[in-house]
């Protein structure tokens, strides 16, 4: 995964339209089909729980078959961009000791994706206003291109695959 610049606004805005969308979407189907339920299979005495839990599952179900198919549509670009960032910082973040472990001996490409996840770390805080660690952030991105220098590499966010995770 390589890191792409994307527009802030127009990423703010497709989200905001997607999460009203899954909402109203989800709460129309799933009112609809408990409803359908219930006056199907529906109890007298009101406890129709899994009934409308199962309105609610389908529901969802639906909204992630909309969203899977529409995946590559160009509305979601920048939402689904962030999502994969997101995933891919996680997977990082799960393996970081290992990483930073492999840095102290001079691992060339644990400070390759040290680097790029650094990078999508600033990238993620500045598109979702999360700016409250970007100060930390900024003095260990210093740390590991001081120690990038010592070693002798030249490293870019480019140079990163997800595969190179598979190592830790």
């Amino acid at each position: 995964m390589q890191l792409k610049q994307i527009n802030k606004e127009r990423y703010a805005k497709h989200y905001k339209y997607l999460m009203v969308g899954i909402v109203v979407v989800l709460a129309v189907i799933a009112l609809s089909i408990s409803t359908i339920l219930i006056q199907l299979f529906g109890n007298a005495d009101g406890d129709n729980f899994w009934l409308n839990l199962t309105g609610v599952a389908i529901g969802g179900v639906v909204i992630l078959t909309l969203l899977r198919k529409n995946r590559d549509h160009e509305f979601m670009y920048e939402v689904i961009y962030v999502w994969d960032l997101k995933q891919m910082l996680n997977r990082i973040y799960r393996k970081q000791k290992h990483i930073k472990a492999a840095i102290e001996i001079g691992d060339q490409d644990a400070m390759v994706i040290m680097n790029w996840s650094y990078n999508g770390s600033e990238q993620l805080y500045n598109l979702d206003n999360n700016t409250i660690t970007m100060e930390d952030l900024h003095r260990a991105m210093r740390e590991l291109q001081q120690t990038i220098e010592q070693s002798g590499f030249s490293i870019s966010t480019e140079d990163f695959k997800p595969q190179m995770l598979d190592k830790y």
